[in-house]
């Protein structure tokens, strides 16, 4: 029987949802950094229709955990939980690092992917990632949340090229183009649901799932330190 999963993210300035159906995906993505809330669902309703299915003929449905703007992040994990719920379909939290490495493995073939999100506050969200045989993304330490000067004291690799993903190497070229790393730049600057479900495939495979009410967003950065900053996502 074919894995049926549907996948949303708003966690950045990009909204898209997607649904796999076996080897199949259908998807709709689109940059909307302020409509989330009025489009993520008619996206929804279209690759289902477009797939013949229902809520309920899910095996699973994943969204987009973060790191990425604490509104985004929000909105995609209540818009995710209020489907599951309605539909009493387990969770499958996706990163959205992980998600840019897929998607450049998609566009350009690359195994190995540094990802980083513009944070905000002089700092990135920085993932490092390696394809696995199989398919699946394996991360390198973890994922974290630092300043560009200090991931250049502290990081190397000099096992191949790199390919960039992520808004960061535009939002910090000249403190990044420090790095002690052979890279090559990428196109991916933001996730994408359609790369997600990909993840999210081997999410259930690896019984990852959990139910709407244990659901949780990955914000790397502690929450008091945004709510003293008025006006910041």
């Amino acid at each position: 029987m074919s894995t049926k999963i549907l996948a949303v993210d708003t966690a950045t300035e990009n909204c898209s949802v997607a649904l796999m159906i076996g080897d199949d995906v259908i998807s709709r993505c689109e940059y909307a950094p302020r409509e989330h809330t009025t489009k993520i669902l008619p996206m929804v309703d279209i690759v289902l229709a477009e797939g013949g299915l229902k809520l309920g003929q899910l095996d699973a449905l994943a969204f987009g955990r973060g790191p990425g703007s604490f509104t985004g992040v929000r909105i995609g994990i209540g818009i995710a939980q209020g489907l599951a719920f309605g539909a009493d379909l387990p969770m499958l939290g996706i990163s959205t690092l992980a998600a840019m490495a897929q998607g450049t493995y998609r566009a350009h073939q690359s195994e190995q992917v540094l990802t980083a999100i513009d944070a905000r506050m002089g700092e990135i969200y920085w993932g490092q990632y390696q394809r696995q045989t199989d398919g699946d993304w394996r991360v390198i330490d973890s994922e974290l949340v630092i300043r560009p000067e200090g991931l250049v004291e502290q990081f190397s690799a000099d096992n191949g090229i790199w390919l960039t993903a992520g808004t960061g190497w535009e939002s910090y070229a000249e403190p990044l183009a420090q790095l002690k790393v052979q890279m090559e730049k990428g196109t991916v600057l933001y996730p994408d649901s359609q790369d997600m479900v990909h993840l999210a495939k081997f999410a259930l495979a690896r019984d990852e799932a959990v139910s709407a009410e244990h659901a949780s967003p990955v914000y790397l950065r502690d929450t008091v330190t945004w709510k003293k900053l008025p006006g910041r996502e």
